[in-house]
């Protein structure tokens, strides 16, 4: 996306068909040749749409006459499209470049003071590329056919398509009416122009402040821009200047811009979905080739039936004739002496061969009927058999359909569920996962009643939990994700925790975390130990499998901010164990958490606080108790500095769970050395008088005053408190 004042480049940067010089090629000529370099005209398929948004209308520039395009937003994903533009498949860049001048000759633009060709309209091209990903985890059937040994191979798994989408914004320039000299229409325009540019600077400045409400719908140009900032895109912002001076108001107001979008960070998604018409296009096909097969086969049988037959009938016919030839020359050659007993006995031995003969040639036709029947009886048999694949087609469609409406709902209950956190008042306070499974609860019964919540549940009924849990070493990735989901919504429920621990689901959450080397997995199966580590004796059942040395070890090895936050999340609960402290910080616990910080990311951050600050109060209570003496473990592991530098934190979350974890270390002589020397006493001191909570602000001032160590310090420094 290009931005910035009028005449400073924009359009040339983006657009240049680079003519002349193929050294000042745009962007977008540049990107299409290394998409087109890297894609597979067999597997691949590239097209364009090419629009420009002109007076708050979406107009179609490769179309003029579709000069009114609506923009449709999916329900259930958010993502939004313009149907109605048309779509033209790039084979070759020649073809692109022409396509591109053609929209660039119906785009509009005007003769200004600052700009004699100023575009007066948005343009945007999209770039669509889909590709075919085959042989991944493909299971096939063999149906053999019986005439030989021709046999065919049918996948029963859909190939998987793997969509991408490009999107070249070139923002039409901002400008001072004064300056440019607009008037009559040209004013008109100048108007929207500053209108849309304007609903796009108060979205940036939302997003960037963390706002609950982003006015997304307050411009047609935000509402297509919407996945750029804040949403699943990666997005590449250039920011244009003039070098006059006369220009310096407009120069400021575009780095402001581009430094406000810089703080919007982006969520990037694969996306992939299963071509379920292919599937059905190739087992159309295999039964039409057995349909055709049977067919001949059948016709074959019956041709051969009727050979039969007629050869039986010539040589019955034959039998007959021979029979009657025989007979009259016998009663011709007989001689006068041969008496009438000796003739008839003749004539009476040859008609009984004659008969035998018959009665065996209508045996044989008897059997070849026989056989007629039993081949009629398998024709109806196979007909049957092609009744019953037909009909598990039809199942196979439909659990196929069942199947895909039910991962869109778990995406789009997914989607829900982090949007509704992102948008959590900054003032909040997380209470680890128990809480993000409470904030998560609470937005799918707002949104959609108990359906999810009726959803899992009967999922649960039907399928049973020992089912469930068995999927979790499924050899299919894809089975073993989806388990790992369903037994993180279950655990979820408090109800279904000591359930899950019981049938062994413990076990094989931590056995994943060991195993796998899918992120996802590793992500969901650390969440749902987070659930189940809320409970006490959960929290023992982890630690006595080894639970915290593999949530060290992931937490070392994982990148993703969302699976760091589940395992972070998971050692807090932890930490809040009275029980486990020592064993805790031996088999790396502290660590780990301090560890996470490296990612930087607030959710992160806010895990760890809350960690430390539940790590701290344990201490504190040991220490109360009698039941510890000595350094804390948090000061000799090294999180003393850590917890210095973000006591003043800008995430309200983490800031608390810090101030709260500086006054339970303070509480006791031992520590008040190394504080004053990592320069807690200072925070301590702005903890007492600035903390926005009186309780926290109380126990702060409480602390001071009654350590002799601090009071003497705040003496020796000339302090007043």
């Amino acid at each position: 996306m290009a931005y910035g004042q009028t005449g400073t480049g924009k359009t040339f940067t983006l657009g240049s068909l680079g003519e002349e010089d193929s050294a000042a090629r745009g962007i977008m000529v540049r990107a299409m040749e290394d998409i087109l370099a890297y894609v597979s005209p067999d597997a691949d398929s590239v097209s364009v749409s090419y629009l420009q948004l002109y007076m708050e209308t979406i107009q179609d520039l490769l179309y003029p006459g579709n000069d009114n395009i609506a923009i449709v937003e999916d329900p259930k994903t958010g993502d939004v499209s313009v149907p109605g533009a048309t779509v033209v498949e790039i084979r070759d860049q020649m073809s692109f470049v022409e396509l591109l001048r053609l929209g660039e000759a119906h785009r509009f633009a005007a003769n200004t003071k600052l700009n004699t060709e100023s575009s007066r309209s948005h343009a945007i091209l999209m770039v669509h590329v889909k590709r075919s990903i085959k042989g991944r985890h493909d299971s096939e059937v063999d149906f053999s056919r019986q005439n030989g040994n021709a046999s065919s191979m049918v996948s029963l798994k859909p190939p998987i398509v793997t969509k991408s989408k490009l999107v070249v914004v070139d923002l039409a320039g901002s400008e001072r009416i004064d300056k440019s000299g607009s008037e009559g229409h040209t004013l008109e325009e100048a108007k929207s122009i500053n209108l849309s540019l304007s609903a796009l600077g108060k979205c940036i400045n939302a997003l960037a402040e963390n706002s609950s409400h982003v006015p997304f719908r307050d411009s047609k140009l935000t509402r297509l821009l919407r996945d750029s900032f804040g949403g699943t895109a990666r997005t590449s912002l250039i920011v244009t200047i003039g070098p006059s001076p006369r220009h310096r108001g407009e120069t400021s107001s575009t780095i402001m811009f581009g430094q406000r979008a810089m703080k919007v960070e982006n969520m990037v998604k694969l996306k992939e979905e299963f071509d379920y018409k292919s599937l059905c296009r190739r087992l159309d096909i295999e039964i039409d080739k057995l349909l055709a097969e049977n067919e001949r086969q059948r016709k074959d049988f019956e041709d051969e039936i009727k050979r039969i037959q007629l050869e039986a009938q010539c040589r019955i016919a034959a039998a007959d004739k021979n029979y009657m030839n025989s007979l009259e020359s016998l009663i011709a050659s007989s001689s006068a002496e041969i008496n009438e007993a000796s003739q008839k006995e003749l004539i009476e031995n040859e008609r009984q061969s004659d008969e035998d003969e018959v009665s065996h040639l209508k045996s044989q036709v008897l059997h070849w009927k026989r056989m007629e029947e039993v081949a009629n009886s398998e024709v109806i048999k196979l007909r049957k058999m092609l009744e019953n694949e037909a009909d598990q087609k039809e199942k196979l469609e439909e659990e196929i359909s069942e199947l895909k409406s039910h991962l869109l709902q778990l995406s789009f209950e997914a989607d829900e569920t982090r949007r509704s956190l992102d948008r959590s008042e900054p003032g909040k306070i997380f209470t680890g996962l128990d809480s993000l499974v409470s904030q998560t609860r609470n937005s799918q019964l707002r949104d959609s009643g108990n359906e999810p919540k009726a959803s899992v549940a009967k999922l649960f009924e039907q399928v049973g939990l020992q089912k469930i849990l068995s999927l979790l070493e499924s050899e299919d990735v894809d089975v073993r994700i989806h388990a790992v989901k369903v037994v993180a919504n279950l655990a979820a429920e408090e109800a279904n925790q000591q359930k899950i621990v019981e049938a062994g689901g413990l076990t094989s959450l931590l056995m994943l975390l060991r195993s796998s080397e899918d992120e996802t997995i590793r992500r969901v199966a650390a969440g749902a130990i987070a659930n189940l580590a809320m409970n006490e004796t959960n929290q023992e059942l982890i630690m006595s499998q080894d639970g915290i040395s593999l949530l060290s070890a992931t937490a070392a090895d994982a990148e993703d901010p969302q699976t760091l936050r589940m395992v972070a999340g998971a050692i807090a609960n932890l930490c809040g164990n009275d029980k486990l402290q020592g064993r805790l910080r031996a088999e790396g616990g502290i660590k780990a958490l301090l560890g996470a910080v490296r990612c930087k990311h607030p959710d992160v951050l806010a895990q760890v606080a809350r960690g430390i600050a539940n790590f701290a109060k344990c201490e504190s209570r040991a220490s109360t108790n009698g039941n510890k003496i000595g350094k804390s473990l948090l000061i000799e592991d090294g999180a003393l500095p850590w917890i210095v530098k973000n006591a003043n934190n800008e995430a309200s979350p983490i800031r608390r769970h810090i101030e709260l974890a500086l006054c339970h270390l303070a509480q006791h002589e031992v520590n008040a050395k190394d504080m004053i020397s990592e320069g807690a006493l200072w925070e301590l001191v702005r903890i007492s008088r600035d903390c926005s909570r009186e309780d926290i602000r109380a126990l702060a001032h409480r602390t001071l005053t009654s350590s002799s160590v601090f009071l003497a310090e705040l003496k020796r420094l000339r302090i007043e408190f």
